[in-house]
């Protein structure tokens, strides 16, 4: 028995030592020679800070700013939780949303679900849209709208809240990726966000579309996905081209 166990032994040594100490130490020396910043992280630096990565989102809520997706990745772009709500089209939490009590015992959003995200990318991108209830009735004492009054007139079984959009509204910009950390959005979303991002900034639209353009990302190898905008990387370009003034 001893004569068997020795080499199977000396060979479980061998391929810990191969692919556990040697395989990664090539792999990683050839990393850093070849491709030091993706192999590092690809971070971003401006005037030596480092200010996020190119392939992790992180979320953006100044109205002279880009924004990502949405995202369910803990409670939103945290890289140490990345994750999807994993709920289906015709989930009714997905598409109208959630409500819950904190700890005040006050209600409030749990998940905003799709029909609030429409709701509000729309008020903050002013797109044209249709309302079957005045949205000023849902507004609360600070006169800012209560996203928890939404969600429930969105649930509500007798009379719902129908909010539509004018025009069709990227699916980028209501949906979260599988993982909550997709950095880019689609081109047109882009878009639809630069007269938000002009106004705030003092500039006109035709000024950032040129941006957009320069900043767009084609598909892999010309059809394996689509063209993408990495909105870290545009944030970053619109700060040095059209600084906020102050």
């Amino acid at each position: 028995m001893i004569k068997e166990l020795g080499p199977g032994f000396r060979l479980t040594l061998a391929f810990t030592i191969l692919t556990g100490l040697l395989y990664p130490a090539a792999i990683t020396g050839l990393a850093q020679l070849l491709f030091p910043g993706k192999a590092n992280g690809s971070l971003v630096t401006v005037n030596g800070k480092v200010v996020g990565s190119s392939l992790i989102a992180q979320g953006f809520t100044k109205p002279e700013y880009f924004r990502p997706r949405p995202s369910s990745a803990g409670s939103g772009y945290d890289g140490g939780l990345s994750a999807g709500s994993n709920l289906g089209p015709s989930s009714a939490k997905l598409l109208r949303g959630t409500t819950k009590m904190d700890d005040k015992q006050n209600e409030v959003a749990d998940f905003d679900g799709v029909s609030l995200r429409v709701l509000h990318y729309c008020l903050d991108n002013d797109i044209p849209y249709e309302s079957s209830v005045p949205l000023d009735k849902f507004k609360g004492a600070d006169g800012n709208l209560d996203d928890a009054q939404l969600i429930k007139a969105f649930n509500d079984e007798k009379a719902p809240l129908i909010f539509k959009a004018m025009v069709e509204i990227p699916s980028d910009a209501v949906t979260a990726s599988s993982s909550g950390l997709d950095p880019h959005i689609s081109p047109a979303n882009a878009e639809f966000q630069a007269v938000r991002i002009a106004k705030a900034r003092g500039i006109a639209v035709d000024q950032i579309k040129p941006l957009i353009a320069e900043h767009t990302e084609k598909a892999n190898l010309g059809f394996l996905g689509e063209s993408g905008v990495n909105v870290l990387l545009l944030n970053i370009a619109m700060d040095e081209k059209f600084p906020v003034k102050k």
